[in-house]
């Protein structure tokens, strides 16, 4: 596939580049991330490419953005390394590089999530062609796809999973298609996939629509994994998350490419802050803030080795030698918090939000 960010691009002096990631508690899924920016600094060699993190993991945010400064650079691009644009890519790291922007006098331009694109689809696409080839023959008619998302409070960003999903049924031809999701929204995984299963599909491939390995994809598949037990005749197959695909690195490249065209326009057409969407009229106009200044770096993965040496220490140890801090934020109520089919974490009764 020819593409945008294949062909030579003829790039300004001075200009830096930053890859903003969320950070995980997992040291697999942070070095995950770091090779998804060594693959982009290899193919623009000239540029300085670094990368920064929301939480758990160092170098935060602005930390990066003074590697950049320290390099010479006096124009940065900073990318969201985020596939939708929900509170991360709408609240969190604008904030963080307004704040930086302002009071260092760099001038940093803001680049679009990856997001729907012929790439990403085909980047998925290419996930569950691995698992069918690897499988006996069965037709696909007669197989269930079910994707797994991570699950907002952004009903845009969760929408864009469902539509990832019918993309690939009509790709694909795949009997029926459902879309579920690992916390925050509704319907999480183990009831979406029971609730499914009526259908009476006898084969599942699972895609677990995520960039990179951590909590959230172990999640999915322990949950998926007890449907399973209890539905023996039903064969679930297990595709692999995004990751380094050679079309995501694409589609990262285009991002960078868009901003320097002047084509980098968000999809504000749904966005949750600037229309009355149903159910969502209280959130118009919400402030832009960041929501993790209490967990920057706390814990503190090695971009080297890809660990964080706590990987034998419970939570509660963590939380006592103060190297882990639990989202004590609180964000706008989540108009459904209280669905069967969610997570019990944003109920009322609980005293924790998502």
């Amino acid at each position: 596939m020819i593409t945008s960010a294949s062909i030579p691009y003829k790039y300004p002096s001075n200009i830096g580049i930053i890859l903003c990631g969320h950070g995980s508690r997992d040291p697999k899924a942070v070095k995950e991330f770091i090779n998804v920016v060594e693959k982009i600094k290899s193919r623009i060699p000239n540029i300085p490419v670094v990368f920064g993190f929301l939480e758990f993991n160092r170098p935060i945010i602005s930390a990066a953005l003074d590697q950049l400064r320290d390099m010479g650079v006096d124009r940065v691009i900073a990318l969201p390394a985020m596939l939708f644009a929900a509170g991360h890519t709408k609240n969190d790291i604008p904030a963080v590089l307004n704040k930086y922007s302002s009071e260092k006098g760099l001038p940093i331009q803001y680049g679009r999530e990856l997001g729907l694109n012929s790439l990403m689809i085909g980047a998925a696409g290419a996930r569950i062609k691995e698992i069918i080839e690897s499988n006996p023959i069965f037709p696909m008619a007669e197989t269930l796809l079910v994707v797994a998302g991570r699950g907002s409070s952004d009903p845009d960003a969760n929408s864009n999973v469902c539509k990832i999903t019918r993309m690939l049924v009509e790709g694909f031809g795949f009997g029926w298609g459902e879309t579920v999701f690992s916390g925050v929204t509704f319907p999480l995984v183990e009831p979406g996939l029971r609730h499914v299963l009526k259908l009476d599909f006898k084969r599942v491939i699972l895609l677990p629509y995520f960039l990179f390995s951590g909590v959230l994809v172990s999640r999915v598949r322990d949950h998926s994994l007890r449907v399973s037990r209890d539905n023996p005749d039903v064969q679930f197959l297990y595709s692999s998350y995004l990751s380094d695909h050679d079309f995501v690195i694409d589609t990262f490249m285009e991002r960078i490419h868009e901003v320097l065209n002047g084509e980098n326009f968000m999809n504000c057409a749904l966005c949750k802050y600037r229309t009355n969407l149903l159910g969502f009229e209280s959130e118009v106009g919400y402030e832009q803030i960041s929501h993790h200044d209490h967990v920057e770096g706390c814990l503190e993965v090695c971009p080297s080795t890809g660990t964080n040496g706590y990987e034998s220490k419970s939570k509660k140890q963590l939380f006592s030698e103060n190297k882990f801090k639990e989202h004590s934020h609180q964000h706008i109520r989540y108009p459904h918090s209280d669905h069967p089919l969610g997570p019990v974490t944003l109920r009322s009764s609980s005293n924790s939000q998502i």
